[in-house]
């Protein structure tokens, strides 16, 4: 199988192409994941035949094996990938994903992707579009050895519990997050967003990424970070949200724009014999 390693901000992803519309299975991303026993990377992304006005799909799979239904930095590493392919070349590429169609922005030099900007769709603070068992998503309390939390639900596709707090390096991010995300109130488990506003009108954040671990970046969570912050008065409709591998940026409105770097790592063929699993 042929693939591609990608980050974007730090959050890294392989990409395969599958003309035939059979995506990858569980066994077969966790072990081209491992970052000890195979390539090493935050999830796979299988692009798959577009259907009904779609340029394409994309099918993504957490580092565990488990079905993402969107990331905000793996679908713009599809999009390079979508470029490569000859799809978007007009400057739009429209992805159905988990979490609904998107449509991202391109711009495109010499048939290679430089930019990507992309249509998050709205984020919802409804408990059920979330989905959160609870009464309202605002003002949450998770308690967790001795910590308690203070934070706010939101969803772009994908549930997030974004938390404030008072210094985003000494959070407990690797300590508290995994149990954080398996709270009760989440039946699909969520991500969990550690938050604090910065000197430069920004935010700063470390995620906890559901079925992945501490990650370096987070595009839904990044939206739904600055969506939450946005809120609460914090910062404005346009903010960076600082992460470990870089900054995003963030632009609030009807549907949240998100743009940020896509940096390919390098391409590679692999023999699925020599790895635990096989396609579907």
């Amino acid at each position: 199988m042929h693939l591609s390693k990608f980050h974007g901000t730090g959050n890294d992803f392989l990409v395969a192409v599958a003309p035939d519309g059979v995506a990858t299975d569980a066994a077969f991303a966790r072990a081209v994941c491992d970052r000890h026993r195979g390539i090493g990377a935050d999830g796979l992304i299988t692009l798959l035949p577009g259907e009904t006005g779609a340029d394409c799909a994309m099918v993504l799979r957490n580092a565990d094996g488990g079905i993402a239904e969107m990331s905000g930095n793996g679908i713009r590493c599809l999009a390079w990938v979508a470029v490569r392919e000859g799809l978007g070349r007009s400057g739009t590429l429209v992805v159905d994903t988990g979490g609904g169609r998107r449509t991202l922005t391109l711009i495109v030099e010499g048939g290679e992707l430089r930019n990507a900007t992309v249509d998050m769709g709205p984020v919802t603070f409804d408990p059920s579009a979330i989905p959160l068992d609870a009464p309202s998503a605002f003002d949450l309390e998770a308690t967790f050895h001795g910590t308690t939390y203070l934070g706010d639900a939101a969803g772009m596709g994908n549930p997030h519990l974004v938390l404030l707090v008072d210094d985003v390096q000494a959070a407990r991010v690797v300590q508290h997050g995994p149990h954080l995300e398996a709270d009760a109130r989440f039946p699909n488990r969520t991500n969990v967003e550690f938050i604090a506003p910065n000197a430069e009108g920004g935010i700063d954040m470390r995620v906890w990424e559901r079925g992945v671990g501490e990650t370096l970046s987070c595009g839904t969570g990044a939206c739904a970070a600055a969506a939450v912050a946005h809120r609460r008065g914090l910062v404005g409709a346009e903010t960076t949200v600082r992460v470990p591998g870089g900054e995003l940026s963030v632009t609030l409105g009807d549907s949240v724009l998100l743009g940020g770097p896509v940096v390919h790592v390098f391409d590679t063929d692999v023999d699925e014999r020599g790895l635990t699993g096989s396609r579907v």
